[in-house]
């Protein structure tokens, strides 16, 4: 017997709630208001975590009852690709508005085209600018996880290779795969290179805790209050000893906590799945508030407010007009 639904969950509400962590430190740091930097306190870094956290425990839900890896991969597929490239497109071809170039010198720019092609294949960090727009600085910097999201994508099937199904050193296998991540991504960033940490190997250390849980979803439900009482209180360790070891297991058992209990929450995804539009378009919207002064000239509380609105809008007709289509 099943002691829970495994699909009566509030991961929607999760999703939503860290998505605006993200934009709510984005705004922060990108509207360069005297009156708005408190918001840079916001956890970025723990709700893009959440996020993996989230991930990993979807993913491998959806490749075991995925009928074959064909199917699988097209299923994720469709619903990361199109809306990313949708949002890479528009960005280069919206923001010559917005460039201190001419329409003329703007699209005879090579950077224009080299932008189009590595972002296009998810490879970001190779070119993350367009000539004369927000200063030649990254024009959508939320869109590096997507990379690591489509690694992942990739990594399910093998994980499952590996530690099948029924196979019982899954776990052990998995806990394993754990520390050799964090082993990584320690390594990384005490020599200083972030971004090198930040990439598959060491982001493992998060996804991995999701794919756990999944896989012991019986007992999780059973001990879940231990488990969280647990997790509140060792989740600090970390940050006193400069080592990161037990937050991202923790992590882990605090998001998928939530998504089990509050009961409440249960219907919050029944209008649409927005988050993944407001993810992925809320920075460059941002920034362009920023280029347009309007933090500075208005009222940034109010602009702020108004920021919000346009991105919300804009997440809620992604997915009506265009996501919805491709699933």
């Amino acid at each position: 017997m099943q002691m829970q639904d495994i699909t009566k969950n509030n991961f929607d509400f999760i999703r939503v709630l860290l998505a605006f962590i993200v934009f709510l430190g984005h705004l922060g740091a990108l509207s360069v208001s005297p009156e708005l930097k408190f918001l840079e306190h916001s956890p970025i870094e723990v709700a893009v975590f959440g996020f993996f956290v989230v991930s990993g425990f979807l993913i491998a839900r959806s490749y075991e009852r995925s009928s074959s890896l064909k199917s699988y991969i097209s299923k994720r597929i469709r619903r990361i690709v199109p809306a990313y490239l949708l949002v890479v497109f528009l960005c280069a071809i919206l923001l010559s508005l917005v460039s201190s170039y001419s329409f003329r010198e703007y699209f005879t720019n090579t950077q224009v085209y080299k932008y189009l092609f590595w972002n296009s294949i998810f490879l970001n960090f190779k070119a993350p600018w367009l000539p004369g727009v927000f200063g030649n600085q990254a024009v959508n910097g939320a869109l590096w996880t997507l990379k690591i999201e489509m690694c992942y994508y990739f990594a399910v099937p093998l994980i499952f290779l590996l530690f099948g199904k029924n196979n019982k050193y899954r776990n052990i296998s998995l806990i394993i795969l754990y520390f050799l991540s964090l082993v990584y991504l320690n390594y990384f960033e005490h020599q200083g290179k972030i971004s090198m940490a930040k990439q598959l190997p060491g982001t493992l250390s998060y996804f991995i805790p999701g794919m756990l849980i999944y896989f012991n979803f019986d007992k999780f439900i059973k001990y879940k209050n231990t488990l969280f009482i647990i997790a509140i209180a060792t989740v600090w360790i970390d940050l006193f000893t400069d080592i990161q070891l037990f937050s991202p297991m923790m992590i882990g058992v605090i998001v998928l906590y939530i998504a089990y209990s509050f009961k409440f929450l249960n219907n919050f995804g029944k209008y649409g799945d927005f988050t993944y539009g407001i993810y992925i378009f809320h920075f460059p919207i941002i920034r362009t508030f920023t280029t347009l002064g309007l933090f500075k000239d208005y009222n940034p509380y109010v602009m702020a407010f108004v920021c919000m609105m346009v991105v919300i809008a804009i997440g809620v007709s992604s997915w009506h007009f265009y996501e919805k289509k491709f699933l």
